[in-house]
């Protein structure tokens, strides 16, 4: 069984010929998916689209599941091998639904690309009653991959997006839906995307010998319709944009976003490397251990421990009634 030590000797730095601007297209440009399928949540704005782009240009067939699916069909129209279907990741019976669909039709499913998620938002809670950044970044997604996990080929891989923000906060299993603390946005957003983190690492463990990877990614600091829940004033504050509402120069285009996930989902160089958290299209280490500045780049010894982990699997498992991969 995979250990936090084995986590920590994967997540040794590994640059690539690609890097900080590279785009998803580039990422693709010598691969040939012609015979894949995949699926990508959040696949019809931002980083998705572009993702769902990419991968249809190098020739695979994408399933794109929508909460606003006429939105979605919209926005993908024109682009070939494309299916839109309904699905609302924060609804748990919605994703299950969706699921049986997949199942139903049997396709295989070779790359899953978890784009979908909201940042800073409201307190509020999933039908199914957890907090709903917690329910929409990371238990969704859990529900989807379990769901469909009969159907991922041998070599398919799982790419979650993660973010620097797993940097505001571990999981707190003692407290995850801020029952008994003050519900701050930043921290639950926090708290998801090392959940995300983490489902990487414990996927991996559960899925490796069926010939299954997964992989969490930092997609880099893009403006797109996360940043829905920020007011202009704290957009200027955090230095994003300008008192003009320009993006930072810092800031990725959402093509430059969404090229590590793919690189993630095809990499020859991460066959070995099952569980890793990647950013810039390559990995860098592990990170500073203090909460605080979401500057350093690396990934968090609290985003792959396999204790942690394990726990948040189990709880998973618990929450949904799906438990991909046991044995």
């Amino acid at each position: 069984m995979t250990t936090t030590e084995d986590m920590i000797v994967r997540q040794q730095p590994l640059a690539t010929a690609f890097g900080y601007r590279t785009t998803a297209t580039e990422v693709l440009s010598s691969s040939d998916l012609a015979s894949k399928t995949a699926i990508v949540t959040g696949g019809y704005s931002g980083l998705g689209i572009e993702t769902v782009k990419a991968l249809t240009v190098a020739g695979a067939a994408v399933i794109v599941p929508a909460r606003r699916p006429d939105a979605a069909r919209a926005a993908l129209a024109g682009l070939a091998g494309v299916t839109v279907t309904a699905m609302d990741l924060g609804d748990l019976d919605s994703v299950a639904a969706f699921s049986q669909s997949v199942r139903e039709d049997g396709t295989a499913i070779d790359i899953m690309i978890n784009v979908a998620g909201v940042m800073a938002s409201p307190y509020s809670l999933t039908p199914q009653g957890w907090e709903s950044q917690f329910g929409v970044n990371y238990l969704g997604h859990f529900a989807l991959v379990a769901g469909v996990a009969e159907l991922l080929s041998d070599g398919a891989r799982v790419v979650s997006y993660s973010s620097t923000g797993h940097y505001l906060s571990p999981v707190n299993f003692d407290d995850i839906n801020f029952e008994h603390t003050p519900y701050d946005p930043w921290i639950a957003y926090g708290q998801s995307k090392t959940a995300d983190a983490l489902f990487a690492v414990a996927l991996d463990a559960r899925a490796a010998s069926h010939g299954v990877h997964a992989f969490s990614v930092h997609p880099g600091g893009i403006m797109t319709e996360l940043q829905r829940h920020m007011s202009r004033e704290e957009l200027i504050k955090r230095q994003w944009v300008d008192a003009d509402g320009k993006p930072n120069e810092m800031f990725k285009t959402p093509a430059q976003g969404a090229a590590t996930a793919l690189w993630a989902a095809t990499a020859p160089q991460l066959v070995d490397r099952g569980g890793v958290y990647c950013e810039d299209c390559s990995i860098l280490g592990l990170a500073a251990q203090a909460q605080g500045s979401l500057a350093t780049g690396g990934v968090k010894k609290w985003a792959i421990d396999m204790d942690a982990a394990d726990r948040l699997f189990a709880l998973s498992v618990k929450a949904t009634g799906l438990n991909p991969f046991a044995d």
